[in-house]
């Protein structure tokens, strides 16, 4: 495929040495706070979860022949049952429940590889992917908006909190917008540093876990069927194995988005069925360590967009130092003090620009809003998405963005091409 002159680097286009490791770096910082949040939040070792998504990565782009620049990170949607199984089970009742995820994406990738692609494009027209696009970037705003102005000690609003992650956005636009050359293609890196030292200025960063850290530090890992008494967690698997549904759905939107963004068509090359084992293969591994399920990452979406580098080497070498800094104690601690106000101005930049090229797909296709049948769908795909209007089913819970994918490819489905006495515009 010949280059695309719109981007700085294609997603076959290797980057010189030196632009290499800031590149990557960049990708690292930009999936480290949500990856190791999981972890913390179910009680699981960060160094593990960040280990695994970077071997987790690396397996991905080697199933999807190096094609897609999809980052793995932690997945939230396991957070709730895996609390719970740590308080029952403990560890084992997790990691049979996250090998149980993978082997869920093995057994729909192998159903995807026998049956033909055709019907991709049919029951995923701009239509319905534009509004669900936008529904990935934006219904993670409540987060990002979180992170920039709630103080995770006290609770409460706290100003310091909004003026740093206003000024770590605003100095990141400016990055973007003014810097040439290396420095311009490292915006999110540079609005990362720059707002840890406001932030060091304002007095929100606590140095102590840096301090306690050792240098070298192995990573805990857990290996359930070695460590501990062979035993299967039924109760784990079955809390766990349905949710894959749901971040299937969350996988193909974004997978979706990666589509618009790099100007090809994963769901063909190298296929659906591809995309899933990765993911699947890559949960796999990770509940064998001691790491939760993972999931490809919006943050890194959004910085792929920002930067329009799609390099798959950039990708590699980011999951590379995932992996290396797992073991590094120090260089671990210092970035998890990376505090939340910097995580949130980055993040306004990078669901945005998701959100954005969701708008993109419906302008570029010329969808017409006058049709009723248009409006119907991405009304119902965008409102239901956005205020993750979820549905709960006993203890399993599909999010407000299953809910309106769903919704949004059954509309496309039965509904006419035109209402009933509407003209055609």
């Amino acid at each position: 495929m010949a280059h695309r002159r719109d981007v700085v680097l294609d997603v076959d286009e290797k980057p010189r040495p030196g632009q290499w490791v800031g590149l990557s770096l960049q990708h690292m910082f930009s999936m480290f706070g949500s990856t190791v949040l999981v972890p913390i939040l179910v009680g699981l070792n960060p160094g593990i979860a960040l280990f695994s998504s970077g071997v987790g990565t690396l397996i991905y782009l080697l199933i999807t022949k190096h094609k897609i620049p999809a980052y793995m990170g932690s997945s939230f949607s396991f957070v709730v049952p895996m609390m719970a199984l740590m308080k029952s089970t403990g560890y084992p009742g997790i990691a049979q429940g996250t090998i149980a995820v993978g082997c869920v994406y093995l057994i729909v990738a192998l159903i995807v590889s026998q049956i033909a692609s055709a019907w991709i494009d049919k029951v995923l027209p701009p239509i319905v992917v534009g509004p669900i696009v936008v529904v990935i970037g934006l219904s993670l705003a409540g987060t990002a908006a979180k992170d920039a102005t709630i103080n995770s000690v006290t609770g409460h609003y706290d100003l310091k909190f909004f003026a740093v992650a206003m000024l770590t956005m605003i100095l990141t636009i400016a990055f973007n917008m003014y810097f040439k050359g290396f420095l311009g293609l490292i915006p999110i890196l540079l609005g990362i540093v720059f707002g840890y030292l406001i932030a060091c200025l304002f007095g929100i960063v606590d140095f102590t876990p840096v301090m306690r850290a050792h240098w070298f530090s192995l990573p805990d890992f857990q290996v359930p069927f070695v460590t501990y008494h062979p035993q299967l967690y039924w109760g784990a698997i079955l809390s766990m194995a349905p949710i894959a549904f749901v971040t299937m759905t969350e996988h193909l939107g974004h997978i979706m988005v990666l589509n618009e963004l790099t100007e090809r068509n994963y769901f063909k090359d190298p296929g659906l069925n591809h995309t899933l084992a990765g993911d699947g293969t890559a949960s796999i591994i990770a509940g064998f360590v001691g790491g939760p399920p993972v999931t490809s990452y919006g943050e890194n979406i959004g910085v792929l967009a920002i930067t329009r580098v799609h390099s798959v080497y950039v990708i590699a070498g980011a999951a590379l130092f995932a992996v290396f800094f797992s073991f590094i104690g120090k260089l671990s601690a210092l970035i998890e003090t990376i505090p939340s106000p910097v995580i949130g101005g980055i993040s306004f930049l990078l669901f945005g620009v998701i959100a954005s090229s969701g708008l993109r797909v419906m302008i570029e296709n010329q969808i017409d809003f006058n049709a009723k049948r248009n409006l119907m769908i991405s009304s119902v795909i965008l409102v239901i998405g956005i205020g993750n209007a979820y549905l709960q089913l006993g203890k399993y819970q599909f999010s407000g963005l299953a809910v309106a994918a769903v919704l949004g490819i059954i509309l496309n489905l039965v509904l006419p091409q035109k209402a009933f006495g509407e003209r055609r515009h």
